[in-house]
């Protein structure tokens, strides 16, 4: 069902610009947006989880119990970091930054797992395509780095590395299961760090809900894809979301498409078409 991870890069990018747009307010930090989007995702999710609880008795072993806590803490410094970044740094100017995840992830799952290494062709174009994403949106603008790029930075390493080592604990979680312990993990422990005061409005407060049910469906599509056609190729597959976030931030924040992100998004699909039929 290779559909899917496209409907994830749609909807991961359309996540992300909406998130920019809300950071952009004064009343809302990082911080606050952290608790209120995990809070959200939590509340969304709870009426689902009774439905879709599956935990497999192999997940309560020392060795995973200590990889989802891994994953867990990953996940925070990942999500802090990127709206640490988001806040101060407009998408265009922090997009070259941000697009090293695939590569990371890309090539931490080949190192890690024999399984990502069985098609060599597949993770030359996958790296092909991450690398000209990476080219094609660095300008001279963009090599002065601050500490808010390096935060950017570092989350994308983060976000790889949590993705990377959540693929051997899906066989013994339910997609949505994981994810919602994950989520509500992060809540937890953002919630008792930072604890926020109420001073959203409820435009706001719909917005991050509605955001948040974006990214619910797109990490169940993303652990769907890792379990089904292997980090490597489910990374190229979502190589598509920076296109889309570029297309919505010139749509609605105004930010210009240069002529080499065009060229970058031709040779990304033709990286992506001869994948695919690689893989049937």
């Amino acid at each position: 069902m290779f559909y899917l991870p496209f409907i994830g890069s749609f909807l991961e990018a359309a996540g992300m610009t909406i998130e920019k747009i809300m950071l952009k307010k004064k009343s809302l930090n990082f911080k606050n947006y952290t608790v209120y989007g995990f809070l959200a995702i939590t509340i969304l999710m709870l009426p689902f989880i009774f439905f879709f609880w599956d935990i497999k008795p192999e997940a309560y072993s020392i060795k995973n119990i200590l990889l989802i806590i891994f994953v867990i803490i990953s996940a925070l410094f990942a999500n802090l970091l990127t709206y640490y970044a988001l806040k101060r740094e407009n998408l265009t100017a922090m997009e070259p930054i941000r697009l090293m995840q695939p590569i990371f992830t890309i090539i931490l799952a080949v190192l890690i797992y024999s399984s990502e290494r069985t098609n060599i062709l597949t993770i030359i174009l996958a790296i092909v395509a991450s690398l000209t994403l990476v080219i094609s949106h660095i300008s001279k603008n963009h090599l002065k780095y601050d500490r808010y790029i390096i935060a950017a930075l570092c989350g994308s390493l983060f976000f790889a590395i949590e993705l990377v080592a959540s693929k051997p604990l899906l066989q013994y979680y339910n997609s949505a299961t994981f994810y919602f312990l994950r989520c509500l993990a992060v809540l937890l422990i953002t919630a008792i760090i930072f604890r926020p005061k109420n001073k959203v409005s409820n435009k706001l407060k719909l917005t991050i809900i509605l955001t948040s049910a974006m990214w619910i469906i797109y990490r169940i599509i993303l652990y769907y894809g890792y379990n089904s056609l292997g980090i490597v190729f489910t990374t190229m597959l979502f190589i598509l979301t920076p296109i889309f976030t570029y297309i919505f931030a010139a749509i609605f924040l105004k930010e210009k498409i240069t002529p080499k992100q065009i060229i970058a998004t031709i040779i990304i699909i033709a990286c992506i078409a001869t994948a695919i039929v690689i893989q049937n």
